[in-house]
């Protein structure tokens, strides 16, 4: 019991969502005037008031799995989008019908292969969230075919690179947790995404 509770005290120092704060903030803050930080119910993308402002970028509580998931949706968002309460998104709740479910895999089929090779620039495990526990009609969905857009999407920036800003921080990512990751050599699986 010990040596269990050890480990996951160790884990959670190891993977602690104000490591990813800094790596932003160095990588992001100046340049981009934006803040990237915890502590709220639900994420939300929310630009400056006006030009002096800051912009920030919150995630879940401290869970470090939601900073990598916003922290991705913000690096491949355009100009524009940042420009936009939560970039223009749109969210449905749990309980989204087939057509719902398919608009919302498409939407989150690059942010979360993103974030997944944002997890693994650390050393963190990835899991693929369809994000409609309760299915429609109590059915939960099958995310086969969002599991391997995801895969399919990775496995594109693995070849032709990450946008400039993903880019940035995976490097900067690989340095803080000392994976010595590299993109194009990192082997990838489908079973990661089951």
């Amino acid at each position: 019991m010990g040596i269990a509770l050890s480990a996951k005290v160790q884990d959670s120092a190891l993977f602690a969502a104000s490591r990813l704060e800094a790596v932003f903030a160095t990588c992001f803050a100046a340049e981009y005037r934006t803040r990237l930080s915890g502590g709220v119910q639900e994420p939300l993308y929310q630009p400056a008031a006006d030009l002096a402002g800051e912009h920030q970028l919150w995630y879940r509580e401290d869970y470090f799995a939601s900073a990598l998931h916003e922290t991705a949706h913000w690096c491949i968002a355009g100009s524009k989008r940042r420009e936009l309460l939560d970039f223009g998104y749109w969210y449905a709740p749990d309980g989204r019908n087939q057509s719902q479910q398919q608009a919302f895999e498409l939407a989150e089929s690059k942010p979360q292969a993103l974030e997944w090779l944002f997890s693994r620039a650390c050393g963190y495990r990835f899991c693929l969230s369809a994000d409609n526990l309760d299915g429609f009609d109590g059915q939960v969905p099958d995310s086969s075919h969002f599991g391997l857009r995801v895969f399919e999407q990775a496995r594109l920036w693995q070849r032709q690179g990450l946008p400039q800003r993903a880019a940035r921080f995976f490097k900067a990512l690989t340095h803080e947790f000392a994976t010595s990751q590299v993109l194009s050599a990192m082997p990838l699986s489908m079973d990661e995404l089951q």
